[in-house]
């Protein structure tokens, strides 16, 4: 890797990189870059790093490699720039060499081999947010190990809180939403059994999105409870990944299908429509592959930073795709209101799908743009509020929704006056649905 690029990519993997703290085994071979970033993790004054290595092996193409340019080492989201100009500045600097960082030890300290391994426990003096790196100042070596490293924050306790300090409160937090959305399942059930007649195929999917939406929230605040305080998730973490992809893709489908007014106003899709299903779907498959591998195989693999780009091109590529059938929707409304002369109940139409269009603008907006930039300004004892944001949003999201196409009884007989019909066919000339 050139090292005129190695300070980019050292900033674009701060920018990606979660502060998640699971206890971390990692197998490094025949590794050359430079410098690997390993975990990101917020510390409190009782933070500890526990990091051992074994099985290390660094082969060299030039002269033998010298052990003190090969180290473990913390760096601050505050020093992160003096050390990018460091290395700017001159081509040739070695970041172990930087007085911006926190050494944790080289690789003179190893064993001698055939062991070459290495213990050691190192208590944090300044709580902040910090990301710890493996870095290779030889040129034209290759390294392999097997690294083990604890990241962790003592409670009052004395026990081991393996949660980063803006993250120790998501198990409470997605706990209590999960109980948010298993009332409103229940609350969902009773509106459909108390208007079962006007319920459709579109309202059994709806409850089912509430469901996996539920189940989702549960397994995370297990996953989440049982890595705060064993350092492992125990199996956690696949239910989680398996109805997070369930519940993203059905989220997707129940928007597509009400965009395209499936089930409540027509019992069939049209050819296009069915295309966006067929497009939109595959890409969260993807999508949520993408997700699974950065949460799991965290940053030290080198293809980490390229399943970021893919999982952000996606999201956005079926953020954009979801919104067509909503504007093609309003489109056939508005061309049907012409000629049946139902202009009242046209306008109405008209006006559910215009809020309804707005509200997943404001949704996709807040959850894509305001989230992020909440996890990237807030103070790092206090990233948990970026998630409670979006938790927030989403409940308020799924109400909205499930309100405006609630199963109501329409009243068949009700009859309109003339002057209404005459207002609403002013209203329907007018442009105001126009996108």
């Amino acid at each position: 890797m050139s090292k005129s690029i190695l300070p980019f990519l050292l900033a674009l993997l701060s920018a990606f990189a979660l502060s998640s703290a699971e206890i971390k085994t990692l197998t490094i071979s025949a590794d050359a870059r430079p410098m690997i970033l390993l975990e990101k993790f917020g510390f409190t004054h009782t933070g500890h790093v526990t990091i051992s290595v074994s099985a290390v092996s660094v082969v060299s193409a030039l002269a033998s490699p010298d052990p003190s340019r090969l180290g473990f080492f913390l760096l601050s989201e505050e020093s992160l720039l003096q050390v990018l100009i460091e290395m700017q500045q001159d081509k040739q600097f070695c970041v172990l060499d930087s007085h911006f960082t926190i050494h944790l030890f080289t690789f003179r300290n190893l064993s001698p081999p055939p062991h070459a391994s290495f213990n050691q426990s190192y208590p944090v003096g300044s709580p902040n947010e910090y990301s710890l790196f493996f870095a290779n100042c030889n040129p034209e070596s290759r390294v392999s190990m097997n690294v083990h490293t604890e990241l962790y924050n003592l409670d009052r306790d004395g026990s081991k809180d393996y949660l980063s300090a803006g993250q120790t409160q998501l198990p409470s937090l997605f706990f209590l939403f999960s109980v948010a959305y298993f009332a409103f399942l229940g609350f969902w059930i009773y509106i459909c059994l108390h208007n079962r007649r006007n319920v459709h195929r579109i309202h059994l999917l709806m409850a089912g999105l509430l469901l996996m939406k539920a189940l989702n929230l549960i397994f995370g605040a297990e996953d989440k409870h049982y890595v705060k305080v064993t350092g492992t998730p125990h199996g956690w973490d696949v239910l989680f990944y398996l109805f997070q992809s369930i519940r993203v893709v059905l989220l997707f489908t129940v928007i597509v299908l009400i965009g395209t007014g499936w089930s409540f106003l027509k019992p069939f899709l049209q050819e296009k429509e069915k295309k966006v299903l067929m497009i939109v779907l595959p890409l969260q498959v993807l999508a949520n592959i993408a997700s699974i591998v950065i949460g799991e195989t965290g940053p030290f693999i080198k293809d980490w930073v390229t399943w970021n780009q893919v999982f952000l091109l996606v999201d956005i590529i079926c953020c954009c795709a979801i919104m067509f059938p909503i504007v093609w929707s309003i489109r056939s409304l508005k061309e049907t209101s012409k000629t049946d002369g139902k202009a009242a109940r046209n306008l109405a139409k008209l006006q559910l799908f215009r809020q309804f269009y707005i509200v997943v603008i404001g949704y996709l907006y807040f959850t894509r743009i305001v989230v992020f930039a909440l996890k990237t300004i807030a103070a790092y004892q206090y990233r948990w509020v970026s998630n409670a944001s979006e938790e927030i949003a989403s409940l308020a999201f799924y109400t909205v929704m499930f309100y405006m196409f609630r199963p109501v009884e329409t009243n068949e007989y009700f009859a309109l006056g003339e002057e209404e019909e005459k207002e609403a066919e002013m209203a329907l000339r007018e442009e105001e649905f126009e996108l």
